[in-house]
């Protein structure tokens, strides 16, 4: 630590708009790991973040202060390049249940680690817990032995990891701080840097369903993210996707379980699938596994017509304790007792939706939480049955409802029919590949 430094010092500089040398960022992440520094103190240096900004240069020296303030997990025992996929979250959005074992089918090694969700995007670990039996807590050895002995393992993130970034999180919650670009991509990229990831593909996503609702700040924001890993040596690409509408027909935790099985079983296809291919191609180029995208994509093609990916998802559900006849029969998943359809109110054309209430409406249902506290009630959720540009006539469904009592039936059919916008002129369907981030630059996909 630099002799004489103090907090209060540190928040003018940067209020003042100065760039913060890498000791006086390390003296906040560690007050911030061992409670020295008050809330008071935290939250008004994240205010002068958020106000003043960050270069290159400091949000990698956070990113990585935040990456070590905790345990780390080392991979290297496993050889080769262990490829991770981080998604910035969306509604319907199932593609790490997909790529998981998709990509460790076609060769490449995935170490996932995922997160519970708070809010109206469903968390990879909620989905994964509606699997009977499925377990998501695995210490590092046995992580690591899963990944050696069938090719991936999706766990769980351990409270040791990146702890300064849970404790600054919470504080944007609650301190009008969320928003901030620097403060978003060192959250993410610390968490990935730490578990252990030779190589990450972000999801970035853009629209009314994501954290960045414009093209242009989700493309800033990507290029921050691969700004970071290009300064910290680790290979990083991006790709900005549409969320103005659900990814995948099926919201909620045993449904969005159940259409990953029906992608990987060559059941499904439509954008779930494609993201889940680009995504991928990029995940096995990244990796080492194939010399160009094209090439990845037709052995996830190939994976995906003999049945490989599905049967290395049996594997996985297999090894973390989980019922893997759930992969032949996803009846055997949490069923809802009451289906409801949501009739459209006119006929006409879907024009566009409010996918960010799409994604509460299932919540109200007990599909999500509103707070860390809550229940998550596997089985319920909502399909929906048009995207944005379908022709619907008067009483046609527009979603159905899945639910386990009917308290919140009334006013989450209500919610979806409102989110669903019908006009009298079809509009074309939303782009669903907008850029393409790396570190040599943007490409903007027309």
């Amino acid at each position: 630590m630099r002799s004489g430094m103090d907090m209060v010092s540190i928040i003018r500089k940067k209020k003042a708009g100065g760039a913060l040398a890498r000791e006086e960022i390390e003296y906040v992440v560690r007050g911030a790991t061992e409670k020295t520094l008050p809330d008071y103190q935290l939250s008004a240096w994240l205010m002068a973040v958020c106000w003043r900004g960050m270069d290159a240069r400091e949000t990698t020296d956070l990113t990585l202060a935040m990456a070590h303030s905790g345990e780390t997990v080392d991979l290297s025992e496993l050889g080769g390049v262990c490829v991770d996929k981080h998604s910035t979250g969306g509604v319907g959005d199932t593609t790490t249940l997909i790529l998981t074992p998709l990509v460790a089918a076609c060769g490449a090694p995935v170490a996932k680690m995922s997160g519970h969700a708070l809010g109206h995007t469903g968390g990879t670990l909620d989905k994964l817990e509606s699997i009977p039996g499925m377990g998501i807590e695995l210490g590092q050895q046995a992580f690591i032995a899963q990944v050696r002995r069938i090719g991936c393992a999706l766990v769980g993130q351990t409270d040791a990891l990146a702890p300064a970034d849970k404790t600054l999180y919470a504080l944007r919650d609650v301190t009008g701080t969320v928003e901030s670009l620097p403060l978003i991509a060192s959250s993410i990229v610390s968490k990935k840097l730490a578990s252990g990831a030779g190589a990450i593909v972000l999801d970035v996503k853009t629209g009314n369903g994501a954290m960045m609702q414009t093209e242009a700040e989700s493309i800033e924001l990507a290029r921050r993210m691969v700004d970071i890993g290009r300064i910290a040596g680790k290979p990083m690409v991006a790709v900005i996707t549409g969320m103005d509408e659900p990814l995948g027909s099926h919201v909620g935790n045993a449904l969005e379980v159940k259409e990953a099985i029906d992608v990987l079983a060559g059941r499904v296809e439509g954008p779930l699938l494609e993201v889940s291919l680009i995504l991928g191609a990029l995940m096995l180029v990244a990796a080492g596994k194939a010399p160009d995208t094209a090439t990845a994509r037709a052995k996830l093609t190939e994976a995906l017509r003999c049945g490989a990916g599905l049967q290395k998802l049996r594997q996985m559900i297999q090894a973390q304790g989980g019922d893997p006849r759930v992969a032949d029969d996803p009846s055997l998943l949490p069923q809802a007792v009451h289906r409801v359809p949501v009739p459209t109110l006119r006929a006409g054309y879907v024009a566009r939706m409010d996918t960010v209430a799409i994604g509460y409406a299932a919540q109200s249902l007990g599909a999500g939480r509103v707070t860390k506290d809550d229940v998550i009630d596997p089985a319920v959720g909502l399909v929906m049955q048009v995207r944005i540009g379908d022709r619907v006539e008067a009483g046609q469904p527009l979603a159905v409802l899945y639910a386990n009592d009917t308290e919140h039936v009334a006013e989450a059919l209500e919610a979806v029919q409102r989110a669903i916008v019908i006009e009298d002129t079809q509009v074309e369907p939303p782009r669903l590949i907008r850029a393409l981030v790396t570190a040599e630059g943007i490409i903007k996909q027309e």
